[in-house]
């Protein structure tokens, strides 16, 4: 059964957080498991592990593409303490004994497969269920995109985790709209980001879109394509599923030492 790993910032406790059915590729979901703010892992078929350290906010991304095939998994989750020290002991007493090659969170076990590296646990999941793209042009719409949201993101992860939070906020929302445009412009009027078919990036995109609509509600009203996609995206049957799921949560986004999006809804 497969393993995602990577920090627990919504302070769950309990096992797969796959919402179906109790019992996954024949092997029962463990319970008990400790949630913390800065990590875990997800487990599904085939001795699979994942797990990651920062930042938390992909997570999401990497849970909607695994629910999106019905892919059967468990989340082990680290926890880190509280202020003013934020301990994370729990995962560094842990690091060194997984046999992977660049210990961190999130990572992702694959039977010998032994992953770090968002991204790069995104592509495996991805390329099982042909979601990398298939002609050279999906291909390299979904390179740049990959790359693009993740700046997009870090752009918003800077702002949250900085003690000048109340100071930096302000130009963040002036600039929201122009960064928009860019990504509005990009889709067009095609259904997915990379064209006619889903591809992993449509994933991310899905999840920073929705961080940004919870910062600032009404940022995507001048987008039509983009609350267009939005609501394409999340009315997939299987992603449908898993929002309504009580293992969904929107917030908190961040972890326990962020600015903003550290405390639930």
């Amino acid at each position: 059964m497969a393993v995602l790993g990577y920090w627990d910032i919504r302070g769950r406790v309990g096992g797969s957080s796959f919402w179906g059915p109790p019992v996954f590729c024949g092997v029962p979901p463990r319970r008990g498991l400790p949630w913390g703010c800065w990590g875990g892992w997800f487990a599904h078929g085939g001795g699979d592990f994942v797990g990651y350290n920062a930042p938390p906010q992909l997570a999401p991304a990497i849970r909607l593409l695994l629910e999106y095939p019905a892919t059967p998994y468990e989340d082990q989750l680290y926890s880190c303490g509280e202020a003013p020290n934020y301990d994370k002991s729990q995962w560094i007493n842990e690091k060194e004994k997984l046999g992977l090659d660049f210990p961190n969170l999130p990572y992702f076990i694959d039977g010998p497969v032994r992953l770090t590296q968002s991204n790069a646990i995104l592509r495996h999941i991805a390329r099982r269920h042909r979601l990398c793209g298939e002609s050279e042009e999906e291909i390299r719409r979904v390179d740049v995109l990959e790359n693009q949201v993740m700046d997009f993101r870090m752009s918003l992860v800077m702002v949250c985790y900085s003690p000048d939070f109340e100071k930096l906020k302000p130009g963040y929302l002036e600039q929201l709209p122009g960064k928009l445009k860019l990504f509005s412009n990009f889709l067009g009027d095609r259904k997915w980001f990379a064209g006619d078919k889903l591809t992993f990036v449509d994933f991310l995109m899905f999840d920073v879109l929705d961080q940004n609509r919870i910062f600032e509600p009404k940022c995507l009203e001048p987008f039509q394509n983009l609350r267009d996609f939005m609501e394409r995206f999340g009315a997939l049957e299987k992603v449908a599923a898993y929002m309504k799921s009580p293992q969904f949560q929107k917030m908190p986004i961040n972890n326990k030492m962020a600015k903003w999006g550290n405390k639930k809804l």
